[in-house]
């Protein structure tokens, strides 16, 4: 039984999946682990477009043809990542974002994708991980992380417009939305860099200034100011 699964990326993300995979008693193997045993590729590379790329590629290279590759389609679109492969119709965009907590799972379908047997095995993939698939449009950031990232900008900006503190945005969100959590503590947690990515990916495919990364997201993620996972973003945090 193919039971490995090849995870690209860096980061709390890449921790974060690898331990959602291993609950499913997956073995999670780096590109320098590759066996005949995988059941599928999964790239949570955000942003960094050369290392994507590069690493993808060399994957490709060393995998069966019928092997999936799912791809964080949070700062490209899959049609586009796709064209960076020898057999695009295996690749499928998805949203790797509060991968745990989320019962859906939502994925993109690149344009190369177009054998729908093939199609139907990569979807069958979250489905034995108990996830519902949602197929969404093939845009940057899909559905819930762009949503979520227009939320987290517009409230970047009223902060550093001096509107409300952090503190006070996110209590009026939560109380007048019901959200559960506000939309800086949600940048926090997802990261920074991951909101900036998003945005700067929608910029770029739509043209659209209102898809602007507050200048203030920026400058966090210059400073490492990422969130929870570095110890601080809008708030701090005891790292242990």
């Amino acid at each position: 039984m193919r039971n490995s699964v090849v995870l690209i990326g860096r980061g709390p993300l890449f921790w974060e999946v690898k331990d959602f995979l291993t609950d499913y008693h997956f073995r999670v193997v780096t590109p320098d682990e590759l066996s005949s045993e995988i059941r599928a590729v999964i790239d949570v590379e955000t942003g960094v477009d050369e290392v994507k790329k590069h690493t993808l590629v060399q994957v490709e290279s060393r995998i069966p043809s019928g092997v999936p590759v799912f791809t964080s389609a949070l700062h490209r679109t899959a049609t586009e990542i796709a064209s960076w492969l020898k057999h695009p119709e295996r690749v499928a965009g998805f949203s790797p974002l509060l991968l745990s907590e989320m019962t859906t799972v939502e994925i993109s379908r690149p344009f190369q994708a177009d054998d729908e047997n093939v199609w139907n095995q990569c979807l069958l993939f979250w489905k034995e991980l108990g996830k519902q698939v949602e197929v969404v449009g093939d845009e940057p950031g899909l559905v819930f992380p762009r949503i979520l990232s227009l939320l987290v900008n517009e409230a970047a900006f009223a902060l550093s417009e001096g509107i409300a503190s952090a503190e006070d945005i996110d209590l009026a969100m939560k109380l007048g939305t019901n959200f559960p959590s506000g939309p800086l503590e949600w940048a926090d947690e997802i990261g920074l860099d991951q909101i900036v990515a998003i945005l700067s990916g929608l910029h770029r495919e739509m043209g659209d200034d209102g898809y602007r990364p507050a200048p203030l997201l920026r400058k966090m993620v210059y400073a490492g100011y990422l969130g929870q996972a570095s110890g601080r973003g809008f708030y701090r945090y005891d790292r242990k």
